[in-house]
C-alpha cells in the first residue's frame, strides 16, 4: 500500500470512529482550567492539497505539536485547503484533532472558496464535523460566513470571563479596477464588532472583557506599524498584504477597549508580533508546506490566557520540539 493510500486509509478510520454526535463544548462552554489557564492553538495558511507529500508533511507536524500542547481550542485562520476535493483536505488536515478529540474552530482564507465549495458550503460542511466548535452560519445583514464569539468562562464558574471573536476577513476587493488588492472588513463587519463588544461590555457591569480576534487578512495597521518603525519580535520577510482601504475594525477595537491582540496569517513568512497603540498585532506561524511559498520552517502558534488578568503569554512551537518567540503581552512591550 502507498504512503498515500495509508495515510488517507487512517484518516476514514479515525472519521469513522467519530462519526457519532461529538460532545462538543458549544459556545460560552469553554472554561479556564484549575490553574486559571485557557491555551489557543493558531494554525494558519496550511494550503492542504490531500494526495500531496508535502501536505503529509503537515499533518505529521500537527500531530507532534499537538501532543506536546495538547491545546484547549485549535483555531485556523484561513487558506487551510487549496486542493480539489475540499473535502478530502479538510479530512486530511483536522484528523489529528478528531484524533485527540480536541475542539477546533476556523474562518475562512481568500483561498478556502477557489475549490469546490462555496464560503456558504464550506460553512454549512464544517457544522457536521465531530469537535467543531466554531458557529460559520450566516448573520443577517452582515457579510461574510464566520463573524461569530466563543465564550471562556471563569473555572468552575458561569460568568465570562474572556472572548474569542472569529471573523470573516474576505478576499479580495469588490471594486476594482478602483480598489485592487484584498478585501477589508465590511461596514457591517465592523458594526456587528461593535455592537457585540458593547453587549458583553454592558453585562460586565460597564468593564471591557479580555478579548482576542482572529481572521485571515492582516489589517492596514500592521503596515503602518512597521512603516512607522514600531519595534516588534519575530521575523518580517516580506511586505503586508494588507487591503489598500481602511474600513475602522482597528479604531473600533481601540475605541472598545476589549481586544488585547489580533491574530491573523495570509503571509506566509511573516510571524512576528507588534504592539500598536496597546493592541498587538500578530502573525500566525506558517502551519502549511511546499503545497505554496514558504521561506520558513513550518508550525504553529500558541496563546495562553490567564483568567482575570489583561494579557496574554504566546509563543512559536516548530516540530522536534523546538520553542522560539516566547513573550507576555503586554509585560515585554
Amino acid at each position: 500500500m502507498t504512503t498515500n493510500k495509508i495515510l488517507t486509509a487512517g484518516i476514514m478510520a479515525c472519521l469513522t470512529v467519530f462519526s457519532l454526535p461529538a460532545k462538543v463544548p458549544a459556545t460560552g462552554d469553554f472554561h479556564f482550567n484549575a490553574d486559571g489557564k485557557f491555551k489557543i492553538m493558531q494554525i494558519t495558511d496550511t494550503h492542504i492539497i490531500w494526495d500531496s507529500p508535502h501536505s503529509q508533511e503537515t499533518v505529521i507536524m500537527l500531530q507532534q505539536v499537538l501532543d506536546a500542547e495538547n491545546p484547549d481550542l485549535v483555531i485556523f485562520t484561513g487558506d487551510v485547503v487549496t486542493g480539489k476535493p475540499y473535502r478530502k483536505g479538510l479530512d486530511m488536515v483536522v484528523e489529528p484533532l478528531l484524533s485527540r478529540q480536541i475542539p477546533w474552530a476556523l474562518v475562512p482564507g481568500n483561498h478556502d472558496d477557489e475549490q469546490d465549495l462555496s464560503r456558504e458550503e464550506l460553512a454549512e460542511m464544517l457544522h457536521g464535523y465531530p469537535f467543531f466548535a466554531g458557529k460559520m452560519r450566516k448573520i443577517k445583514n452582515v457579510t461574510g460566513y464566520g463573524n461569530y464569539v466563543l465564550e471562556v468562562r471563569g473555572h468552575g464558574s458561569k460568568s465570562v470571563k474572556a472572548l474569542l471573536y472569529c471573523m470573516d476577513s474576505g478576499a479580495y476587493s469588490g471594486m476594482k479596477p478602483l480598489v485592487d488588492g484584498y478585501a477589508w472588513f465590511a461596514f457591517d463587519q465592523v458594526d456587528w464588532y461593535r455592537r457585540t463588544s458593547q453587549k458583553y461590555t454592558s453585562a460586565n457591569g460597564g468593564q471591557p472583557l479580555p478579548a482576542l480576534a482572529f481572521f485571515h487578512i492582516p489589517l492596514p495597521e500592521y503596515r503602518m506599524a512597521v512603516h512607522g518603525g514600531t519595534v516588534g519580535t519575530g521575523s518580517r520577510l516580506e511586505d503586508e498584504c494588507s487591503p489598500d482601504v481602511n474600513s475602522g475594525m482597528f479604531l473600533s477595537m481601540l475605541e472598545k477597549g476589549d481586544v488585547m491582540g489580533t491574530f491573523v496569517g495570509h503571509d506566509h513568512v511573516n510571524d512576528y508580533v507588534v504592539n500598536y497603540y496597546g493592541i498587538a498585532l500578530v502573525y500566525g506561524r506558517f502551519s502549511g508546506s511546499k503545497t505554496t511559498y514558504t521561506q520558513m520552517k513550518n508550525g504553529v502558534r500558541l496563546i495562553e490566557l490567564t483568567e482575570n488578568r489583561r494579557g496574554f503569554r504566546t509563543w512559536v512551537r516548530l516540530n522536534e520540539d523546538i520553542v522560539i518567540e516566547d513573550i507576555r503581552v503586554p509585560d515585554d512591550f
